[in-house]
């Protein structure tokens, strides 16, 4: 196994992480600026009050996104698997 293979890995894997966390992470995060900007308008600096949008967001997400992330996930790991004898040489 040469170094260009190894490296090939290493980016596809990077690549697949990014894409399936990526839009779970970018939708507690715009939930999560939301929240704060209501709380800093209003004064309310409860601590617990971000948690449950954040989840409830999380949780619609992963209906939505569901689907194609196992999809994503599916395609690098029957990837992984149809070339894995070309790993092993």
């Amino acid at each position: 196994m040469s170094s260009e293979m190894i490296l090939s890995i290493a980016d596809q894997s990077v690549m697949a992480i990014l894409m399936i966390g990526g839009p779970i992470l970018l939708l507690s995060l715009v939930v999560g600026l939301i929240i704060s900007i209501i709380q800093a308008a209003t004064q309310i600096q409860e601590q617990t009050l971000a948690f449950i949008p954040k989840i409830v967001a999380v949780l619609f997400g992963l209906i939505l996104f569901g689907p194609w992330m196992l999809a994503k996930m599916l395609t690098f790991t029957e990837n992984i698997f149809a070339n894995l004898p070309n790993f092993i040489r």
